[in-house]
């Protein structure tokens, strides 16, 4: 497979961008980076703004979600907004507020299920941890966002002389009692607790007692990679959903100055159901556009008009066709790797879909010069949802749910195609400019 040098770049890129990203705060922290390096300019929820045509800004609520936007050169009203929506979040295995504890001289530490991951892949990979963390200071307290590099944690396998019939009914961890993390061996009159805060606070250069509260999660310290005979594929954890931001973002940084303005909203708690301030079922997206519109001087009757001429793209990986799982698929609906941006329809809104919004996407992908394909679940199958109907319905906007196809979703460790991640990032600017 011929692979263009672009493509194999930005790739590379999205594979820099995911290692960057351990947590949704460091995620929402490598966007912030691009985006000031680009000029866009940050932007405060608790004070005023002043917007005028052509600004470029950005603006975070809990640290976890991040809008940033283009202002049109065109009126408002008359253009509407082009959106694209993304998360920021990944399944995987949250710390609890009192993790660690001693189990016979090993110090492990308690996990909450984040989501939904794929529990087994979890096992016997180098795991460490990274978050944010809350310290003590004279007024208050202050946060800190925490990585460790090198593996601090393991989930060891049962071996198979104790498991014998792992391999026909698959692995499986009592969530309660086996999930715990393995932190090391402990001490001599140490506390659990003050093993696993030593570290955190090494690092901040802060007294253990200082710290506060904290939001961790484990990570795979493996970093992405390229793979196949042609490196033709991507592997890495967070490909969902952090591929589809990444998309977002590139095209966006790559817009000039359009006629319409343009807005990318990456989102906190999607894999969770997106009900909480920083998530897509939160008033952080109609926030935003209500103080755009009214810094264009919109009155009500505008603001509506405004939203009904505009898009809104949801960006969300979909499941690629897998050759050794065909029973999975329902006939006529493979999306296939390497084979372009992934229209997901839903007849009961699990996707926001329509007819007309999947038209509207064919035909930006036409422009693009990309290929595109559909995608419908099995109907005897549950099939997972986005933000799509959320945000679509809150906001009263037509909308289409799109993604690059992938295997092994919600996995520790995800594959991709590296063709379909530039054809996304090619349809989504051109989404953009448009």
């Amino acid at each position: 497979m011929n692979i263009p040098d672009t493509s194999r770049a930005q790739a590379s890129d999205l594979l820099d961008f995911i290692d960057a990203s351990p947590s949704p705060w460091h995620a929402v922290a490598t966007c912030a980076s691009r985006l000031q390096a680009a000029g866009f300019t940050r932007l405060d929820e608790a004070e005023r703004w002043q917007l005028q045509p052509g600004g470029r800004h950005y603006v975070t609520r809990s640290d976890s979600s991040i809008i940033a936007f283009i202002v049109g050169s065109q009126p408002m009203a008359d253009c509407g907004l082009r959106l694209i929506g993304a998360h920021t979040d990944s399944p995987g295995l949250r710390l609890k507020p009192k993790p660690a504890e001693d189990a016979a001289g090993m110090v492990r530490l308690g996990v909450e299920v984040y989501g939904g991951p794929i529990l087994a892949t979890f096992a016997d990979r180098d795991l460490s941890l990274a978050g944010r963390v809350n310290v003590r200071t004279p007024d208050g307290f202050a946060s800190h966002l925490v990585r460790f590099d090198k593996p601090l944690l393991r989930l060891p396998n049962l071996a198979i002389h104790m498991n014998r019939e792992v391999n026909e009914n698959g692995l499986k961890f009592n969530k309660q009692s086996e999930l715990p993390l393995l932190l090391g061996v402990g001490r001599a009159g140490e506390q659990a607790d003050a093993r696993f805060r030593q570290p955190i606070a090494e690092q901040l250069g802060v007294a253990p007692s200082d710290l506060l509260t904290w939001e961790l999660n484990a990570y795979d310290t493996q970093k992405g990679a390229i793979w196949g005979v042609d490196g033709e594929f991507v592997a890495d954890s967070q490909l969902d959903n952090l591929a589809s931001c990444h998309a977002a973002l590139s095209a966006l940084l790559a817009t000039g100055q359009p006629a319409a303005t343009c807005l990318c909203a990456f989102f906190d708690h999607e894999e969770v159901g997106s009900e909480s301030a920083a998530g897509a079922g939160g008033s952080f997206v109609a926030d935003v556009i209500g103080r755009i519109a009214a810094g264009a001087g919109l009155d009500g009757e505008d603001h509506k008009r405004l939203l009904a001429r505009s898009f809104f793209i949801s960006a969300d990986m979909a499941h690629a066709w897998h050759p050794n799982f065909p029973a999975a698929y329902e006939p006529c609906h493979h999306a296939l790797v390497n084979a372009g941006p992934v229209i997901k329809s839903n007849a009961n809104q699990r996707y926001s879909t329509g007819a007309d919004t999947a038209a509207r996407f064919m035909a930006i992908c036409e422009k693009a010069g990309v290929p595109c394909q559909q995608y419908a679940h099995r109907t005897d199958l549950g099939c997972g949802s986005t933000i799509g109907p959320i945000v679509a319905a809150r906001l009263g906007i037509p909308s289409v749910d799109v993604g690059s196809p992938m295997w092994a979703m919600h996995s520790i460790r995800e594959s991709a195609g590296v063709l379909d991640h530039g054809y996304m990032i090619a349809a989504l600017s051109t989404a953009l400019a448009n």
